[in-house]
């Protein structure tokens, strides 16, 4: 009798403590979600994320998509990312989870960029979470790469035609993503992690077939278009606002030890297809057309091409990178159709 009463009051004292643990949630969840004005809006624009909360988001994540806190107000490229990813979401809403866990559900560009950064490199050995931890961890300690990966976002969208948004070039580009990818192993690189930043790049290699070298020196504002085939050596160093089409080789000669790869300047634009090889200067502002073999210094805001690569001219502008323009001076094609009637010269 006196055990059958001390179970039944047990019971009784359980269910009202989870009646209290059920109390409590239901406050928390009302809190987060502000009277459910914001989880109708989210029901709207994030169909598939709406409707799967089985518990709490964690820390109220849900609050924070439409936070207007200072830090955000502070980061335009930010701000314009979370703008054209909710405009995607409610164009096409086959893509609205997709934007939600790769955009909207971070706080910051950091965030964002080590989540996308991870989904793109991970692999059986290499966890999703721990490449995030990774890439977070230094992004978020390091002001250097938190100002480049900004001002390279901001190169894709001005001088690519093919990306139509900041939100593409973070979502969809290999050679962003490749380009922050190696500035995170840079960092450990420097930081003495040397076996951790070498699997990295052979990782970022191995998915986006763009080949830096952690130890190479890369400035901001860099523009890899497409990317595919980049190969950047371990003692390069590139200058900022430099633009680098698919297929470019700064490497060394093969013949040399210890600094034995290419310096290029400031503002420098170099074709597809071109192989810079050696300890050489590749002056501020120059152009290098597609296809060229370059093996000697190349004057400042000169124009170069051929194999192996002599100067044709000079360039216009200051920056040939930032506009993007490939073309060669008349001068040159007169030249050139000269040349081509009366016959190369026998002078030696």
């Amino acid at each position: 009798m006196t055990l059958s009463f001390s179970l039944s009051k047990m019971s009784e004292q359980r269910e009202e403590v989870d009646k209290n643990g059920e109390k409590e949630e239901e406050e928390e969840e009302a809190n987060c979600f502000n009277s459910g004005t914001l989880e109708r809006k989210l029901a709207k624009i994030f169909p598939v994320y709406a409707s799967g909360f089985s518990r709490k988001p964690d820390e109220c994540v849900v609050q924070r998509l439409t936070s207007s806190d200072s830090a955000i107000a502070r980061d335009p490229i930010w701000v314009a990312i979370r703008e054209e990813a909710k405009l995607e979401a409610e164009k096409e809403p086959i893509l609205s989870s997709f934007l939600y866990a790769s955009i909207l559900s971070h706080d910051c560009l950091e965030h964002a960029l080590g989540f996308v950064l991870a989904n793109r490199l991970q692999n059986q050995t290499l966890l999703e979470t721990q490449l995030m931890d990774i890439f977070c961890g230094v992004m978020m300690h390091d002001k250097d790469i938190q100002h480049s990966i900004r001002l390279d976002v901001q190169a894709f969208k001005d001088r690519d035609p093919a990306c139509l948004s900041y939100c593409c070039a973070l979502l969809y580009l290999k050679g962003y993503h490749s380009l922050q990818s190696y500035r995170v192993a840079h960092a450990l690189w420097n930081q003495g992690r040397k076996i951790l930043a070498l699997a990295l790049q052979s990782r970022i290699s191995e998915v986006f077939g763009i080949d830096i070298h952690p130890a190479a020196k890369i400035g901001e504002g860099i523009l890899l278009d497409h990317g595919t085939g980049v190969v950047i050596g371990e003692t390069a160093v590139v200058g900022n606002r430099v633009s680098l089409m698919q297929g470019v080789t700064l490497g060394g000669t093969g013949k040399e030890n210890g600094d034995r790869h290419p310096k290029v300047g400031d503002g420098a634009l170099i074709g597809a297809g071109v192989a810079i090889l050696g300890n050489i200067k590749i002056g501020e502002g120059a152009m290098i057309a597609a296809g060229s073999l370059v093996m000697k210094e190349v004057p400042p805001h000169s124009m170069v091409a051929g194999i192996p690569a002599k100067v044709i001219g000079y360039a216009d502008e200051q920056n040939p990178s930032l506009s993007m323009k490939h073309d060669a001076p008349r001068e040159f094609f007169q030249q050139v159709a000269v040349t081509s009637v009366e016959g190369p010269s026998t002078d030696t």
